[in-house]
């Protein structure tokens, strides 16, 4: 008989493309998730995965299907979360965000989120990279580049200004920087291009041909501590840099990128209160920095 139960195990193995990790999200062993594929492909009368060495992939009729089966998870989730939020917001969200944003903006803006919703607890994940997307295993997340819409709503969130930046003390005992030529004969301060895969911050082949940091970070907050320090420029976001009375922006007229910053959500979660409360939260402090620009500036 088909059971929108067996749904669960299409949806997660879609998700994570093989049984031992789809498996794990779901409690149960992986013979039990190969077993409920194979009796939901019993039911439609028809192979909804290929089998092959990378992994589980689906078929055309098992992709036509992942829409039902994620409606039929919304609506179980809400009905919960419905219960459940009776008496005020309760549970968990995990927010995935690049580190600048996590530890500059969102986490300084949770106050008045725990004074609303004391009994709701936040997992906040902080990466410059996207591979923590692919896994799925978030509720929000905040990214620099916008991902496909197929499963998952995407809306803007914010842009920002990305800037050089150096310390007061630098630049008054190190030689004037009046071109981006200049740059070469100073440290620079970038992130490690090995570990770089978000293509908004690929930028320094562009600035200077052939030239490599001298110093370089996986996150913000490295760049931050170095430019603070008098170690050298570093690219900052404004909410950062323009907030420290002790930094300078370097090159204001010939170095400026704007950003943009898109707000994720898995398409079966958005139905959700304390998804929807955090959502909430998140404009509310995007709109409450003047470093940002919301998604209607």
């Amino acid at each position: 008989m088909f059971t929108a139960d067996n749904m669960r195990y299409l949806l997660e193995l879609s998700r994570t493309g093989r049984l031992a990790d789809a498996a794990k999200r779901l409690g149960v062993d992986h013979t039990t998730v190969s077993r409920r594929i194979t009796r939901l492909e019993k039911d439609t009368g028809t192979r909804l995965f290929d089998r092959g060495v990378s992994g589980w992939q689906l078929t055309e009729a098992g992709r036509r299907l992942v829409p039902h089966a994620e409606a039929v998870e919304s609506a179980v989730l809400a009905a919960l979360d419905e219960t459940s939020s009776l008496g005020g917001l309760t549970g968990t969200v995990r927010i995935i965000t690049p580190d600048g944003f996590g530890s500059f903006v969102l986490v300084p803006g949770l106050a008045a989120l725990r004074s609303e919703h004391p009994d709701l607890f936040t997992e906040l994940v902080t990466s410059t990279t996207h591979d923590l997307l692919t896994g799925r295993d978030f509720d929000i997340a905040v990214t620099l580049e916008r991902p496909s819409p197929r499963s998952v709503v995407v809306r803007k969130l914010a842009e920002y200004d990305l800037r050089l930046y150096a310390s007061r003390r630098y630049l008054d005992t190190h030689d004037p920087i009046t071109s981006l030529e200049d740059l070469r004969h100073h440290t620079l301060i970038w992130y490690v291009d090995a570990f770089l895969d978000v293509e908004p911050l690929r930028i320094l082949d562009a600035l200077i041909p052939d030239f490599q940091a001298q110093i370089q970070t996986n996150n913000i907050a490295g760049h931050y501590q170095a430019v603070k320090h008098g170690v050298g420029i570093a690219p900052l976001p404004s909410y950062i840099g323009a907030l420290d009375e002790d930094l300078v922006p370097v090159l204001r007229d010939d170095f400026i990128a704007h950003r943009t910053y898109w707000l994720v959500v898995p398409r079966e979660l958005t139905r959700l209160a304390r998804v929807k409360a955090i959502t909430e939260a998140l404009y509310s402090i995007v709109d409450g920095n003047p470093e940002l620009r919301g998604a209607a500036g």
